[in-house]
């Protein structure tokens, strides 16, 4: 028998800020290494290609530069909801930097920010309940996942409400909430000690000047861009959250290599991108190409092919048995199409596959030797399911 476990957030917090602190220290190593020099202070164009800054340890300085690279980030929104900011809400960076238990986390949205969160904070040992004003949790994947995210996150006690429409809040979030929420069900109050809002995300383009430098902004305010990432100003580019490209670390990166290549003479583009993504909660969902969903909408003709993750030798031997693999394969040619896993390691499930998608069909993997007992040995079984081709 073991006694009562708790969680000790203060050193929760720590261990945060020591990988963030180690992060930074590499990049500045970086920086020193490379000679470029590092200016931190807040910028704003007052010309094409010229900023003023205002250095963080005082004073000014008037920067120009042939070629100019954006990227802003986003910041996350604070949905209008009446007494929502005045309750002070967390986002996923206050979230980060508690040092203490929240008796009943009430969080609002439920994407992939929101879901991971709220996964941890339950783990903790806080009460946690997400509200979801969309039809289902993570709304731009197929129904089938999103449903089976929900029943993992409801048998962990974590309470979800889908299709709920927040009236508004009264309280302090840190002290005392109540949110007055509109649900298929009726009207119900929720009280909980803190809010966490995970509505969205608001491109860092306003109040920079960018119209002083020629930059233009779509109508949600991300900056416009061509396939190459060079704005409506010539040699100033755009990198990143800021320019509309998907909101994850290694699309950035990507965006950086594109804008680099091209500098040197090449000829890339953001066209055709095959772009992979993990939602990090336990067990995890990973994702590239089309979904089921997205594959109907645009008339393509595909096979479908779903394995449970308990018919997967490795899962008997880690316990680890929730979630499916689901494939997407041509209707009338063998190429994968898209791919989706909720499971165990599945992120490193899924490169095997975006890697089969990028240079081979489905039957090589199919037939391939993969080794036993590994998760990855479920493709082998996933891609056996996948039905014959269309007769024409």
């Amino acid at each position: 028998m073991t006694g009562p476990v708790t969680t000790d957030m203060a050193k929760v917090r720590q261990r945060k800020r020591d990988m963030v602190d180690a992060e930074i220290a590499l990049h500045l190593q970086n920086y020193e290494k490379s000679g470029a020099e590092l200016i931190m202070g807040t910028g704003r164009f007052v010309a094409p290609k010229t900023l003023e800054v205002r250095l963080n340890d005082g004073g000014t300085r008037m920067l120009a530069g042939d070629q100019i690279f954006l990227n802003l980030g986003t910041h996350a929104v604070i949905p209008p909801v009446p007494g929502l900011e005045a309750a002070g809400p967390l986002t996923h960076i206050e979230a980060l930097e508690l040092d203490y238990l929240p008796a009943h986390l009430v969080v609002l949205g439920g994407g992939y920010v929101g879901l991971e969160l709220a996964q941890a904070y339950r783990r903790f040992g806080s009460r946690v309940t997400v509200i979801e004003s969309g039809r289902q949790l993570i709304s731009r994947e197929d129904p089938d996942v999103a449903a089976e995210v929900q029943r993992i996150l409801s048998d962990e006690g974590i309470q979800v409400l889908v299709g709920a429409e927040i009236l508004d809040v009264d309280g302090r979030s840190g002290e005392e909430v109540s949110l007055r929420v509109r649900a298929s069900s009726g009207e119900q109050q929720i009280a909980g000690s803190d809010i966490l809002v995970a509505a969205g995300r608001i491109p860092n383009t306003a109040g920079i000047g960018l119209e002083e430098a020629g930059v233009e902004l779509d109508g949600h305010g991300y900056i416009r861009v061509n396939e190459r990432l060079e704005t409506t100003a010539p040699s100033v580019w755009a990198i990143g959250e800021c320019a509309g490209s998907p909101q994850f670390t290694h699309v950035s990166i990507d965006d950086f290599r594109i804008i680099r290549d091209n500098l040197a003479g090449a000829q890339r583009s953001t066209r055709d991108r095959l772009v992979p993504y993990c939602m990090f909660t336990e067990p995890p969902l990973a994702h590239v190409g089309l979904s089921e969903g997205e594959a109907q909408r645009r008339g393509i003709d595909t096979r479908v092919a779903r394995l449970p993750m308990n018919a997967v030798r490795r899962s008997a031997t880690t316990g680890e048995t929730q979630g499916f693999m689901k494939v997407l394969v041509g209707g009338s040619d063998d190429r994968i199409l898209g791919f989706t896993m909720i499971g165990a390691e599945a992120g490193e499930v899924m490169a095997t596959v975006q890697t089969a998608m990028l240079a081979v069909p489905y039957l090589r993997l199919r037939d391939a030797i993969l080794a036993h007992p590994t998760m990855a040995e479920g493709l082998g079984s996933l891609f056996e399911n996948v039905p014959p081709r269309s007769a024409n």
